[in-house]
């Protein structure tokens, strides 16, 4: 359906916005000399689905707008996505994450000097990417494992929904949204699992979103940044994989 460079062009773009959008969000709240400074959860979960909402809505013409490796493999799993295109998908959500990384880290790059100055052991990676309030590692997976289905699930049931879209034929798998309200639908679904599901471990539930920027925070000149916590980093990408895979299996099993 998507070309190669779209599929490229896409999700590289989409993918970017996603995290400015939603480090910039976990920076407006966290570091000091913010006018969000301790704005709290809900502005958290709403600044990610607002991010979902932009970035799904420019990618969605060029590449389906994925924006997420967990989408990308359950929608293979369900037979939407070729999986010959999947590794393609992949790198390009990685490099769009990384690209997103940066220019969040840039949008704030005042504020983070003015933080390490302030209080120089206040770690910055909970801007870029997820940690547990509990560190137990099976828990910790199951909770990735479980937010992601509640993602990935849906958001596969949606393009078949008669009453959701413009156009659709009952019954009909249309891709990963469907139409242009699914995207909408699935940025408050995003909000959804931020109130409900993402108090554990932060919500990765897209490996993309995790290990892009937490590359980033790896090898970003920060001030005082602290531990990029790779003793973590398998979890939210190994969690929302699995929780794609069984959500695509779980769809081939209703239909």
């Amino acid at each position: 359906m998507y070309s190669n460079g779209d599929i490229v062009v896409g999700e590289v773009i989409g993918t970017a916005i996603l995290i400015l959008f939603g480090a910039g969000v976990c920076a407006a709240v966290t570091l000091h000399y913010s006018k969000a400074k301790d704005a709290g959860w809900v502005v958290i979960a709403f600044g990610w689905g607002m991010g979902v909402l932009a970035g799904a809505y420019t990618a969605a013409p060029l590449s389906g707008g994925h924006l997420n490796p967990a989408v990308t493999l359950g929608s293979a799993v369900a037979g939407g996505t070729e999986w010959s295109k999947v590794p393609l998908y992949i790198l390009a959500q990685m490099v769009g994450a990384a690209i997103g990384a940066v220019l969040a880290w840039g949008l704030y790059y005042a504020q983070f000097a003015a933080n390490a100055e302030r209080d120089k052991a206040q770690p910055t990676l909970g801007i870029f990417s997820t940690g547990p309030e509990i560190r137990k590692p099976a828990a910790n997976l199951v909770t990735e494992i479980i937010a992601t289905i509640g993602l990935v699930l849906p958001l596969l049931f949606f393009g078949r929904n008669p009453g959701i879209g413009i156009g659709q034929v009952p019954g009909e798998h249309v891709g990963v949204y469907g139409s242009g309200i699914n995207v909408l639908l699935v940025a408050l679904l995003v909000v959804g699992i931020g109130l409900s599901l993402g108090g554990p471990t932060g919500y990765a539930i897209n490996p993309a979103r995790d290990l892009g920027p937490r590359l980033v925070h790896a090898l970003l000149p920060i001030p005082n940044k602290g531990s990029s916590d790779w003793s973590y980093s398998w979890i939210p990408v190994a969690g929302p994989l699995i929780g794609a895979v069984l959500s695509g299996l779980v769809y081939n099993a209703a239909f």
